[in-house]
């Protein structure tokens, strides 16, 4: 996976559980993932958190190894 969306993305779509439960139980409106699902806008960070957490995903912020020069 190259980012947090597609792993957002990715989850979801695999999950056996409807759109409709899935927004109720992360708290966040239906219309905002099934946009954000049909390519037709983003998610916010708070968004992909509440996701993330309903669908026991982890998010790890971490440095990048260092460039060489």
């Amino acid at each position: 996976m190259s980012n947090i969306s597609d792993a957002i993305y990715e989850a979801v779509s695999n999950s056996d559980e409807s759109l409709r439960k899935i927004c109720r139980g992360a708290g966040i409106d239906a219309s905002q993932l099934s946009r954000f699902l049909n390519g037709e806008r983003r998610l916010t960070i708070e968004t992909m958190e509440k996701l993330a957490e309903y669908l026991d995903l982890e998010i790890i912020v971490r440095p990048r190894s260092k460039r060489r020069k």
